[in-house]
């Protein structure tokens, strides 16, 4: 049963879900009303845009999310060994060990991706940008920090769907360890 919506930002995660479960195409107004227990009127009296600012709404929620919670704490991390491992742990935590689809990842494959092209390649580097901060922070040089980060990041990407293709959650966990001793390793010594 869908929960009480009082608020616009009340409405986001139940939008969040429709859109991960179907995509931005196949989001209907009849889902979203369902999934958030709202009509069509309460619904473009919240997102007066429509489905396309639902979308962006639930874009930005995810953005703001992955800056407080991975970008910032990459950044500033006081250890960055310490920072790196955080940023394993949370991202394992945000994608239920590989449960949950990345929206942003998703919304970046489908026919909608122009639609919302900007805040698609900003949440991308802007995680590749973070994660190389604290890879020169722990002595690496500057190409091979993004080369790592890069890779990083499309390897998390590239578990989800991994995991969810071969309807193996563990999967994930698995890569993930992998990658997170990998980076580590390969961190400069001394």
């Amino acid at each position: 049963m869908p929960r009480t919506i009082g608020e616009r930002k009340d409405a986001i995660p139940a939008l969040a879900e429709v859109f991960r479960t179907h995509g931005f195409e196949g989001a209907s107004l009849s889902l979203i009303g369902a999934a958030t227990g709202l009509g069509k009127g309460s619904l473009y009296n919240f997102f007066p845009g429509g489905k396309e600012e639902m979308a962006q709404a639930v874009l930005d929620h995810i953005d703001a999310w992955f800056r407080d919670e991975v970008f910032t704490p990459l950044r500033r991390a006081a250890e960055p060994q310490a920072g790196i491992r955080e940023m394993f742990r949370v991202v394992d935590q945000y994608f239920h060990s590989g449960r949950r689809v990345c929206l942003i990842g998703a919304f970046a494959l489908a026919d909608s991706r122009d639609r919302f092209a900007a805040c698609v390649k900003d949440y991308f580097a802007e995680w590749v940008d973070a994660l190389a901060v604290v890879l020169r922070r722990a002595g690496m040089g500057a190409a091979e920090a993004r080369a790592q980060s890069e890779d990083v990041v499309a390897v998390i990407q590239g578990a989800l769907v991994l995991a969810r293709a071969a309807n193996d959650e563990a999967a994930f966990g698995r890569i993930m360890r992998r990658q997170e001793r990998r980076l580590l390793q390969a961190l400069p010594r001394g």
